[in-house]
């Protein structure tokens, strides 16, 4: 995970969306096609290898009846950590599309440079990304690395955002569009579906989370840097770099510190890492826990079975901790 521990500023927002139609995240989601039941090419339809859950649930949600899509990281399956068989390489390269995030996974990114698809996605050139690593050093250890320049990679967590997801998800319309003409004008109906979704679930989070008692929250790692920004919070790191890594003591002592200045009441932890250091920091500083989950695959311990109900289980455990009103 190349994403430092950040700080967001807490920006001044407009608050133009008129309406706040929570209640319309209840739409079913678009008919799926099965990942599993077909192989990645040569079949009579639209076939998509998607690199991990964001990326597959686009594919899904866009392509509809016409797609057969399969994804390279299985649920459960940390998607950086993504070693690919030589079976998953040679799918790769009969396939019609590959939707992928550069930058992400290493062993995608050369797959995918390698192979001669006709149609490679880039997720990542879809919207912009931002260098959410500059404020700060990893672990406040600023006097460890004085004089030193920190290396800085843009933040790739960009579906955790619904407005730049949205973007994505109207780059990956157009692009199908035009790999697959016949079925172009199905694909915008499906874009269109999804987009107006995801605008409800932009304006669920910009109204629930506008007044708060706090802006703060703690995370096990620093996925949430988008989402922080967009609705005008702070996102403090445990782990910064590498949700497995144990944070320094210093570092515990500064979150136990400015738990206390900021009002944070909860220390978030993730369901494919380990919550012990969450839990030490927690108990330690007599904070609460609870999940807000970073999207990286559905899972039976998911807090919902898909981008849009997990999407609302995080809003919804976000305005409990923040204390909103």
């Amino acid at each position: 995970m190349n994403v430092r521990r950040h700080r967001i500023p807490r920006a001044s927002r407009t608050t133009g969306l008129a309406v706040a139609a929570a209640t319309a995240l209840g739409l079913g989601t678009l008919s799926a096609c099965s990942t599993d039941s077909a192989a990645a090419g040569n079949t009579d339809k639209f076939d998509v290898v998607a690199s991990f859950y964001p990326m597959q649930y686009l594919a899904e949600q866009i392509g509809g009846d016409h797609v057969n899509v399969t994804t390279l990281t299985e649920p459960g399956q940390e998607p950086h950590d993504l070693e690919l068989s030589t079976k998953q390489t040679a799918e790769l390269g009969e396939a019609d599309a590959v939707l992928y995030l550069k930058s992400l996974q290493p062993a995608v990114d050369e797959a995918v440079s390698q192979s001669e698809v006709k149609s490679k996605i880039d997720a990542a050139t879809l919207t912009k990304l931002e260098d959410h690593g500059d404020v700060e050093h990893e672990h406040g250890a600023e006097e460890e690395h004085a004089g030193e320049e920190e290396e800085h990679a843009l933040d790739p967590h960009i579906w955790l955002d619904p407005v730049k997801y949205r973007e994505v998800a109207e780059g990956v319309a157009k692009a199908f569009e035009k790999a697959d003409p016949d079925h172009a004008a199905d694909y915008r109906k499906n874009a269109a579906a999804l987009t107006k979704k995801l605008d409800t679930l932009d304006t669920a989070y910009e109204d629930g989370l506008k007044n708060t008692a706090t802006k703060v929250f703690f995370t096990n790692h620093a996925a949430f840097g988008y989402l922080a920004e967009r609705y005008g919070l702070t996102q403090e790191a445990i782990s910064g770099l590498d949700p497995e890594s144990e944070p320094s003591p210093a570092r515990i002592k500064e979150l136990q510190t400015e738990a206390k200045a900021d009002g944070v009441t909860t220390v978030f932890y993730e369901t494919l890492v380990s919550d012990k250091t969450a839990k030490t920091l927690a108990s330690d500083a007599g904070l609460k826990t609870d999940v807000l989950d970073p999207l990286e695959g559905i899972t039976d311990k998911s807090k919902g079975d898909d981008y849009f109900q997990v999407m609302e289980s995080n809003l919804s455990a976000l305005k409990t901790a923040l204390g909103a009103k």
